[in-house]
């Protein structure tokens, strides 16, 4: 019995393609083991791969993730196999002895649990012979039969008792598990061993999606971790743009200061300038008329006298008043400036991280040559479309537009946010947004929610709409060279920014969307050449 219950654990850990003890174990998708190598050679390098076991079907090969927990009790499993064989050849030299010879002791045939003793040839005979001895049940040779002895009765335990969970004696299920379920030790053995591997299999089952746990957990570590580390680029570069703002107006409203005080200073110096010059004059003339009036000449004072009158040429400077440039409420007026200034770069701060906010969303997008109109011409990247007066032979498909001059983008989305830029430089008219699959795309078409379509559009250089159903018209600042168009599928919401300035164009809210929805684009008819700059979708 202990032969055949570790043969059936061993099985527990053999692959069923080479049918070998598992060599670097694999667990496939659908939960089944093999080895490594076994699998790998099993599933051809393309096309659908077949679980052996189950016959699950996977369409692309999975990935294999080692199976630590099988391939850890397999090392055990060897290990213990090598313990026991080596176990067992010790126990060639450490035989049972029977307990009557004196030394040296023979090796014991038979074990008596009544008389709690092994035997030798010699020693059996009795239990062989007397009638007495002859109901004793004896059995293969084994040491400490104390311990196999039902301490009660003094019988041997050989029942298991599955409702009280116990060994018992024929004795104890007579007496005391009366009516209980009673099993042979082997039965009991071999349900323990089945419930311990259905428990190791759970318990393998628990490990796996606790690993899985762990690896979400650290995903969204490594995730909060990067979004931590490009918000606070986002918000230093913020604060440093505030900082250097307010630095440079600070630095302007000391400028300011000075330029008032230098041209004070430079207003004081002319007019004492001009003071000085003239109190030189004065005084020059002073002297000439305290010299001339010591003269005892009558005839020479006489002759001089005249020409003794104050310069010509002075100023009235009673009425002349020196008032600096105030610098009153200089301050005041500067920090009211500051913060109109300060409002108009949070403003724009803002709208530059809410567009930096969305371009994390950002796909690479390509236009689908399926869906062309046959007047347009699609670069070898599909990345450029532009439109030309010769119509191409294509053949005709639901899928393609054939009167309006559009294009949709090849990846559909059905889930998430995505974000992508279209440059519409050099262009008069042009539309771009997104569509439904299910639009119409044959004859005349009419481009607004009610019909599948979220967009804004050009005409006519500037005038600028949004096809709301009934279009609103947009009143932009500038004319926007390059359109970011942004998509958050579950919250409705399908938005328009000037890539470069960073500006709001316009949000269609509340939207449902049931089906996949695609970028849409028109660079609308080349109108003789005026219009026949190409739209391209650019890298963000």
């Amino acid at each position: 019995m202990s032969s055949t219950s570790e043969r059936s654990s061993e099985e527990t850990f053999l692959c069923s393609i080479c049918l070998e003890v598992f060599s670097e174990p694999v667990t496939t998708p659908c939960g089944h083991n093999f080895c490594k190598s076994c699998i790998c050679e099993a599933w051809a390098p393309e096309g659908p791969c077949t679980c052996p076991l189950c016959k699950e079907v996977f369409h692309s090969r999975p990935q294999l993730s080692i199976n630590t927990l099988l391939r850890e009790l397999v090392s055990e499993v060897k290990l213990d196999k090598n313990k026991s064989n080596s176990m067992n050849e010790m126990m060639t030299f450490s035989e049972v002895q029977c307990d009557l010879c004196s030394e040296p002791k023979l090796k014991a045939l038979k074990s008596c649990p009544v008389c709690l003793s092994s035997f030798c040839e010699t020693h059996l005979q009795p239990h062989l012979t007397v009638s007495g001895l002859k109901r004793h049940q004896l059995m293969e040779p084994v040491e400490n039969l104390e311990d196999r002895m039902c301490p009660k009765h003094q019988r041997p335990l050989e029942l298991f008792c599955g409702t009280d969970e116990k060994i018992v004696c024929m004795m104890c299920s007579v007496r005391e598990h009366k009516n209980h379920e009673l099993l042979s030790l082997e039965e009991a053995c071999e349900r323990r061993r089945s419930s311990l591997l259905h428990t190791q299999a759970q318990s393998q089952h628990m490990v796996e999606q606790r690993r899985l746990k762990v690896q979400e957990i650290q995903r969204c570590v490594e995730l909060s971790d990067t979004e931590v580390h490009r918000e606070r680029a986002v918000g230093l570069q913020a604060f440093t743009d505030l900082m250097q703002s307010v630095q440079r107006r600070q630095d302007r409203f000391l400028e300011k200061l000075q330029e008032k005080q230098s041209r004070s200073h430079k207003r004081a110096q002319e007019l004492v300038q001009q003071l000085e010059q003239e109190i030189c004059e004065l005084e020059k003339s002073s002297t000439e008329v305290e010299r001339l009036s010591r003269s005892q000449d009558p005839l020479h004072f006489l002759q001089h006298c005249p020409a003794l009158t104050p310069p010509a040429g002075l100023k009235e400077w009673s009425s002349e008043s020196f008032e600096p440039e105030t610098c009153e409420g200089s301050a005041a007026r500067a920090l009211t400036e500051l913060e109109k200034h300060l409002s108009e770069d949070f403003n724009k701060l803002s709208s530059r991280l809410e567009l930096l906010r969305v371009q994390q969303f950002v796909v690479d997008v390509t236009l689908d040559p399926d869906t062309a109109q046959p007047w347009l011409v699609l670069s070898e990247d599909l990345k450029q479309v532009h439109h030309t007066d010769v119509k191409k032979k294509l053949p005709d498909s639901p899928l393609r537009f054939d009167s309006s001059a559009n294009v949709l983008g090849k990846q559909s989305f059905s889930s998430g946010r995505f974000y992508f830029e279209v440059q519409v430089k050099g262009k008069t008219d042009w539309d771009l947004g997104v569509a439904q699959e299910s639009i119409n795309r044959k004859g005349q078409i009419i481009v607004n929610p009610k019909k599948g379509f979220w967009c804004i559009v050009l005409r006519n250089k500037d005038e600028y709409k949004a096809r709301a159903g009934p279009s609103v018209p947009l009143s932009l600042q500038r004319a926007p060279q390059k359109v970011g168009v942004f998509v958050d599928y579950g919250e409705g919401l399908v938005s328009f920014y000037d890539a470069d300035s960073a500006d709001l164009l316009f949000s269609f809210s509340g939207c449902c969307f049931r089906e996949k929805l695609f970028p849409y684009f028109s660079p609308c008819f080349n109108t003789e050449g005026s219009n026949s700059a190409p739209l391209v979708l650019t890298a963000v």
